[in-house]
């Protein structure tokens, strides 16, 4: 028999006494509060929402009450489904051992109500002889079955039921008071701190809040890959930058949070994934307002989230901190959405060892997305493994072609003078000199070490004055950010709140506050100077023969290369002094920004260090930029995908480490 625990009308808040600073913040909107309870089967924490999702119709009298869990008003309950004839013990066990190995949310606990479904036959029969054995030992109670089954007492009682509505295969809850039934959503500890606001689907297009620390993941089994669906069940966070229907908006701002109430629309990039069938479970940590904060000095309204490679206590990177570390915590997240202007996605993807990009700028629409600066901003995803960004990126960037599954010969390796960060690592470029020679052979070619601030000096634009590319953009990307997301954020954002706050002023982190001081400062002449530079680089960049050309028969006519995380220490806890600004110089992280081209985070191994947290030898990861030409991005996942195939790349798991 199962252990049974009913917590009745245990809220979720009540159950979660460790909550976010988030959770604080007076909520006007408690309509968009989950309600329910949580149950536990056999040590394992559920939530029961309060929205049923079918009903057994025309119950008759003590039907559910012959159980001897007639004392609590909600059983665990499975819906199987059988496309056979007759259904034997043998498919049975098949089934339920099917069930087990696909889905964490399901468990043996279940199976004290089944209700029973079949999709082929519309008179189907049960093989009492090998069937009823099975389902006693398996803990069944209660045997419900579809109007296509014949209703026998012969051996133990077999009910005729008919459903509101058909349901998925899965386990469910059901109500014995009501018939309601309910989807089952197993609830996980968030440890890395990386959400900031849980939700569930209110089943009706939006998403209702659940406050805590818990996040709750409906069963794999309920979805099906379809080629209209084909990210079907795949489940999603997502950065608190994108606006989503029910749910208010962070921004990593309390007060932000607490001005603008619940969002009436989702966002076309965070939509179009629900459309192909993302399951979303909740919002996840970003910096501030999408800027770069560290760790100790800056992040003062959230906590910074725990990076879960090596000692625990590394810097997560930012801003898209929470995605990027929690998909490298959590393996019942399966990806993770967040934005890029300028390394937001690539530095969490090299921090945490993971498949995460800057798309072609325009890549999809952010629309409803809080913004740092438009014409720069994009919209990435991170995966543990290749095949699933893949599959993710051909699902969400619909208007470029992902028919090129040949590959570029020009293998171009950025030399010592470019690079973003300095080898200082023996290890980690052994880690890189194998990749490249790896990335040779798959391409067939060589690479060719190239020089771009060489290469400007000597096919600059005619019309541009005889300056380097370090001094042309050294101060471009800085106002832009700085400038725009001023007139454009932090303008209405101070005007709205004084006036619902008797004039005062909301509380801004330290770094954000200082961007907008230089953007107040700046205004838009600057911001006009600062995007004519960045579109002198961007023309002559995609319009050079050896960067950004495009090549009919392999997209691309090269692919750009450069380290992006070199196992580097960067311990969270280090302080700073004053507020850093806004990134100021030309590196290669630039390039895809600036030129709105696509830049890939590969991971392709890790290295050792002596931890000062742990006391141990560590590993941190080693990871690798691919840059592409302009609406390359899909060549790129076709790439990777079969390099994965072929071991080049491979699968990381989550915690510690990359390859345990």
């Amino acid at each position: 028999m199962i252990r049974y625990v009913e917590r009745q009308a245990l809220s979720l808040a009540i159950l979660c006494s460790a909550v976010l600073a988030l959770n604080t913040v007076s909520r006007a909107n408690a309509e968009n509060l989950a309600r329910g309870r949580v149950t536990v089967l056999d040590g394992i924490p559920y939530y029961v929402g309060d929205i049923p999702v079918s009903q057994l119709l025309h119950v008759p009298p003590s039907t559910l009450d012959s159980t001897d869990l007639s004392n609590v008003d909600i059983l665990p309950m499975t819906v199987v489904s059988s496309n056979s004839s007759e259904l034997t013990g043998r498919e049975l066990n098949a089934t339920i051992a099917e069930y087990s190995m696909r889905d964490d949310v399901f468990s043996s606990a279940f199976l004290n109500t089944i209700y029973l479904t079949n999709t082929k036959y519309k008179s189907a029969t049960i093989d009492l002889q090998s069937a009823f054995p099975e389902l006693r030992r398996n803990g069944n109670s209660v045997l419900m079955v579809s109007p296509e089954y014949n209703a026998s007492e012969k051996v133990q009682p077999v009910i005729q039921m008919h459903l509101s509505l058909e349901l998925p295969i899965g386990p469910y809850f059901l109500s014995t008071k009501t018939g309601q039934i309910f989807k089952a959503h197993r609830l996980y500890e968030d440890t890395q701190l990386a959400f900031l606001e849980p939700s569930i689907s209110d089943e009706t297009g939006g998403y209702c809040s659940l406050p805590g620390q818990s996040v709750a993941v409906p069963s794999r089994l309920y979805y099906t890959v379809t080629p209209e669906k084909p990210l079907a069940g795949l489940r999603l966070g997502v950065k608190d930058i994108f606006h989503i229907k029910g749910l208010r908006t962070s921004g990593g701002n309390r007060a932000y949070y607490s001005l603008y109430g619940p969002r009436n629309a989702t966002g076309t990039a965070v939509q179009r994934l629900i459309d192909k069938g993302a399951v979303l479970v909740g919002k996840m940590g970003t910096v501030q307002f999408a800027n770069g904060d560290r760790p100790t000095a800056d992040w003062v309204d959230f906590h910074c989230p725990f990076n879960p490679r090596g000692d625990g206590y590394q810097d997560p990177s930012g801003s898209s901190t929470g995605p990027g570390a929690g998909m490298g915590a959590y393996d019942w997240l399966d990806i993770a959405i967040g934005s890029d202007t300028g390394g937001s996605m690539r530095g969490p993807a090299g921090a945490q060892g993971l498949f995460g990009n800057r798309p072609s700028t325009g890549a999809v629409e952010l629309d409803n997305v809080i913004p740092l600066c438009s014409g720069l901003d994009t919209a990435g995803v991170f995966a543990r493994s290749a095949h699933t960004w893949a599959r993710v990126a051909h699902a969400w960037y619909q208007d470029f072609d992902g028919g090129y599954h040949s590959y570029p010969k020009k293998l171009l390796y950025q030399s010592s003078s470019f690079t973003t960060e300095a080898i200082n690592n023996t290890d980690a470029s052994a880690v890189i000199e194998e990749f490249v020679l790896m990335l040779e052979t798959f391409l067939g070619t060589q690479r060719t070490h190239v020089d771009v601030n060489a290469a400007w000096n000597s096919s600059r634009p005619s019309h541009v004055p005889n300056i380097t590319l370090q001094d042309m953009l050294h101060y471009t990307y800085g106002t832009l950010i700085s400038v725009y997301q001023w007139l454009h954020l932090g303008v209405p954002f101070f005007r709205d709140y004084a006036a619902k706050h008797d004039g005062r002023t909301p509380y801004i982190n330290p770094n954000s506050l200082l961007r907008w001081e230089i953007g107040r400062e700046a205004q838009q002449e600057g911001w006009n100077k600062a995007w004519q530079n960045k579109t002198i680089f961007q023309h002559w960049w995609n319009g050079n023969a050896s960067f950004g050309a495009h090549n009919n028969e392999t997209c691309s006519e090269g692919i750009y290369i450069y380290p992006n995380s070199v196992g580097s220490v960067s311990y969270r806890d280090e302080y700073f002094g004053t507020p850093s600004a806004p990134f100021w110089g030309m590196s290669d992280s630039n390039i895809a920004v600036f030129a709105g081209v696509p830049d890939l985070v590969v991971p392709i191994g890790e290295v050792p260090h002596n931890s000062t947290k742990s006391g141990k030898t560590e590993y941190l990861p080693v990871t690798m930029s691919l840059v592409a030409a302009r609406g390359c991005d899909l060549m790129l996942a076709n790439m990777i995908r079969e390099m994965e195939d072929q071991h080049i790349l491979k699968l990381v798991a989550v915690g510690p480490m990359l390859y345990p």
